[in-house]
């Protein structure tokens, strides 16, 4: 059937491979751009290793040369990850092209490489053979797309730092990227040696990551199929090209630059994305369905959760918390106020994690403020949150980012669901039940296959609320909730937090609505160029003469009038 075509249809699976060694660091928001180098050290490490006669009669003895290869690439990659994953963005793609280019003059001026005249090795590498790894890799994606691990990868990638507060290991996600990355460009560099037949270090240059990389992102990276369809898109451009006697060598780069544009303009996640929008929400569990079975209770009533002893915050010689102490009980609506300026979100991000103390000394649920491990270990602990300003996972829909919420009370499923397990079945069953429960709580279930951004204001930030709740917290920490709602909207939420204090979640919010405020909290802290200036029941609070002056200014009473300055 194939006649004549095999050679194109193998080298389109070899794109494919080279594509998914790009997509999967895509997939977490990294450019790596240091394959090239991987796929090289593996390529020159198999020749030592792969035999010169078939395996048991006809197989092919590329088989031991790929887990060779991923081994050797995965290592590589994780010694090259853990300085220059340190980066971001262009910083990152810039040191592992160092990396590339090193592995190649190295690779150029080493006896046992046969320097740059390279080496000639058998063509091992079928039609079938190659098809048969682009299979299998088709599916490590298919199964890691929907899994914990999967929903990881797309918030690291979406936001870092809403990630990490989610409970998701930042630094762990964009390693394991990174390595996997560097396994699949080992395989590329092993097939790609056993099917040309010869290796030289000009082969694994810079123009191979480049067109790697335009494969990944004209296929896309939010579709398992991407690097497929990107491959064969591409390949079957200079066979059209010919078909129809267009011979000029400048027409390939041209269409190539293009469709690259157009994809960058038009479909962002690649042409993948067309397919993308044809995805299922998963429907919701039975109703009977219990989502909070087998999680850990919620402490008891009064159990102190979190203290803080002379808690600061210096940055430089500007002092934006100083001398806080505070308590937070279980099961309490702890109300934050204060002028802007006051210090109030520097003090929940300490609580949360995010920022370590430059001065005291505190513990939440058990955790030490300023323990190394970052934010996710506050999470993991029990303490969810909001933003002052939303960090809504964007590409992602409203369920889906609901359920990356679950991470912290979530197992990992991936290793599971590639066999089959019905242990994997289950556990997603649940974390998809904790979800929905979430969405249906914040009015927001009939929305559950739309965007974040097709919501109103109002409705996004009660959708981080949503995913703040799916990790099941014992600390609920709300940064203006209320920000952009009207009055009935702000009203509803006050009565959602006095919900949540009643199933024995403990709510931690700052708020500059202080008839909200009033309405919601069973205890009030007020904030002043960063140090408590009262603390107590909300009426009485609200009543301080300390915090009608850090509001409305000093009162000047003479005569019976009130001025304010």
């Amino acid at each position: 059937m194939f006649a004549g075509y095999e050679t194109l249809i193998t080298t389109i699976a070899l794109g494919a491979i080279l594509a998914y060694s790009f997509h999967v660091v895509l997939m977490a928001g990294q450019l790596s751009l240091g394959q090239a180098g991987f796929a090289s050290l593996a390529a020159y490490v198999a020749t030592l290793v792969v035999p010169t006669e078939p395996l048991f009669g006809s197989l092919s003895p590329v088989i031991i040369g790929l887990p060779v290869g991923a081994a050797v690439g995965a290592a590589a990659a994780f010694l090259v990850g853990m300085p220059v994953l340190r980066l971001r963005g262009v910083f990152l793609a810039i040191g592992t092209i160092a990396f590339s280019e090193m592995v190649r003059v190295f690779m150029n001026n080493a006896e046992w490489t046969n320097g740059a005249l390279g080496l000639r090795v058998e063509k091992w590498v079928t039609f079938d053979f190659a098809w048969i790894v682009v299979a299998v890799l088709a599916y490590l994606f298919w199964r890691l797309g929907p899994s914990r691990t999967g929903r990881a990868f797309a918030a690291v990638r979406e936001d870092e730092l809403a990630a990490s507060s989610m409970g998701v290991n930042v630094v762990r996600t964009r390693m394991l990227s990174f390595t996997a990355s560097g396994a699949i460009a080992g395989v590329y560099g092993v097939m790609f040696a056993y099917f040309y037949g010869r290796i030289t270090p000009a082969t694994f240059d810079f123009g191979l990551t480049v067109d790697g990389l335009i494969t990944a992102v004209l296929g896309g990276y939010l579709v398992f199929f991407g690097p497929i369809l990107g491959s064969g898109f591409l390949t079957a451009v200079p066979e059209i090209q010919d078909a129809v006697g267009l011979e000029a060598g400048w027409i390939h780069p041209l269409v190539t630059g293009v469709l690259l544009l157009a994809v960058i303009l038009f479909l962002p996640g690649g042409l993948s994305t067309i397919f993308s929008r044809f995805r299922r929400v998963p429907a919701a569990p039975d109703p009977d369905y219990a989502p909070l079975d087998g999680l850990d209770p919620l402490p008891d009533k009064g159990t102190e959760i979190a203290k803080l002893h002379g808690i600061g915050k210096a940055y430089g010689a500007v002092q934006a918390v100083r001398g806080v102490d505070l308590e937070i009980r279980s099961g309490e609506v702890l109300g934050v106020i204060g002028p802007n300026g006051a210090g109030k979100t520097t003090l929940v991000n300490m609580i949360s994690g995010l920022e370590a103390p430059t001065s005291g000394e505190g513990e939440v649920l058990g955790v030490r403020l300023g323990a190394t491990g970052g934010a996710h270990r506050f999470a993991q602990a029990g303490v969810s949150r909001t933003f002052q300003h939303s960090k809504l996972f964007d590409r992602l829909t409203v369920l889906d980012n609901v359920l990356v919420g679950t991470h912290a009370v979530s197992k990992s499923t991936y290793l599971r669901r590639l066999l089959w397990l019905p242990s994997a079945r289950r556990d997603e069953r649940r974390a998809l039940a904790l979800a929905w429960a979430q969405l249906e709580r914040v009015g927001l279930a009939d929305r559950a296959n739309l965007r974040p951004g097709a919501l109103s204001y109002g409705d996004q930030r009660r959708l981080e609320i949503a995913r703040a709740l799916a990790s099941h917290p014992t600390l609920l920490i709300l940064d203006e909730p209320a920000a952009g709602m009207n009055h009935v909207e702000a009203a509803e939420l006050a009565g959602l937090i006095r919900s949540l204090a009643e199933d024995g979640i403990t709510v931690l919010f700052i708020e500059h609505n202080v008839k909200m405020v009033l309405e919601a909290c069973t205890r009030l802290v007020v904030l002043n160029f960063g140090e408590v200036i009262a603390e107590g029941e909300p009426s009485e609070v609200a009543a301080d003469p300390a915090v009608v002056e850090a509001y409305l200014g000093t009162e000047d009473i003479e005569d019976g009038e009130v001025e304010h300055v």
